[in-house]
């Protein structure tokens, strides 16, 4: 650093001479370079506070060093592009640190990549859903004989229905749906139609709060004959766990009609059942309908229409 002053002192001088100026005002900036030179010359330019603390006293960088990757090792003259053959490092004075690259934090932009799409995702399936209730409206007041097909067939003039949900209510003898439409505009124009008689009681038709869930298409029938089974069978909800296969299908006999098929499932996460039951005519399921809000075991069962037949048990292989 005094080398430079001293320099810095030499241009001066030169400088100096091609100006016209006193020479009390040389020999006073003369004097002010001499003690600065002086000063600088006094420091010690190993000392520890004209390091970095990412330098380490042997010349190293440490971990948490600024990485600046050098553009000679993304640049060849044979492809113009280079990437991932260097495993070198350019710190910020251009210097290489030899460190390879850091593949950890490598997973951590592939992390946040991840988690970007994941957030994505999920403001897209929230943005759907939202959609979804706007073409969705909520009747009420339905009368136990009104069937699904009942109700596609009086809001058809409003838009075309693409799904139709029919619940039981275990507090009252009438039930709710669903009713989705293709655009929003099938749903508000479906609004107009609450008050309407159908069966024995008025409907009453407002916007829905929530969107119909979907149900898996490969469970949906497939066949006319599948379709036939689906008018026979009824979803129910709320099954007690102590309540067995065998108490399900007397219930079901002794109130509606004979059962041709039962299908119970649970598991250990949720702490009801559901159940599929089909019967061998379909005026017992429009029967069994009016079993929502009646007791099976300790709890209230709650039955829909179903949207799926129940298939036979295809027998596993025997294992060898």
């Amino acid at each position: 650093m005094a080398a430079v002053a001293e320099n810095a002192i030499g241009s001066e001088n030169q400088f100096i001479h091609r100006k016209p100026a006193t020479c009390d005002s040389e020999s006073e900036y003369q004097r002010d370079v001499r003690k600065l030179v002086d000063l600088l010359s006094k420091l010690n330019p190993s000392a520890k506070e004209f390091f970095p603390s990412w330098r380490k006293s042997d010349g190293r960088l440490s971990a948490d060093a600024p990485v600046f990757v050098a553009s000679a090792d993304y640049f060849n003259s044979s492809n113009g592009f280079n990437y991932g053959n260097s495993n070198k490092d350019s710190s910020s004075d251009g210097s290489s640190n030899n460190q390879p690259m850091n593949r950890r934090g490598f997973g951590q932009r592939r992390n946040g990549y991840n988690q970007g799409r994941r957030r994505m995702n999920d403001r897209a399936r929230r943005a759907e859903r939202e959609e979804s209730i706007r073409r969705t409206v909520y009747v009420s007041d339905i009368d136990q004989n009104v069937t699904e097909e009942h109700l596609a067939e009086l809001f058809a003039p409003c838009g075309q229905v693409v799904d139709c949900r029919v619940c039981g209510d275990p507090h009252s003898i009438l039930r709710f749906a669903f009713i989705e439409f293709a655009d929003e505009e099938g749903a508000m124009v479906a609004l107009n139609i609450g008050g309407t008689l159908l069966g024995y009681y008025p409907v009453k038709v407002l916007p829905s709060k929530t969107a119909i869930l979907p149900v898996n298409p490969k469970f949906l029938p497939k066949s006319n004959d599948e379709r036939e089974m689906v008018v026979r069978t009824v979803y129910c909800t709320n099954i007690d766990k102590k309540v067995t296969q065998s108490e399900v299908k007397q219930f079901f006999e002794q109130v509606c009609g004979e059962v041709s098929r039962l299908r119970l499932l649970g598991d250990n996460v949720h702490s009801t059942r559901i159940a599929f039951v089909e019967f061998v005519q379909a005026e017992s399921a429009i029967f069994a309908l009016n079993c929502s809000g009646m007791f099976l075991g300790s709890l209230q069962i709650r039955i829909s229409p179903s949207k799926t037949p129940v298939r036979p048990r295809i027998p596993r292989a025997p294992s060898h």
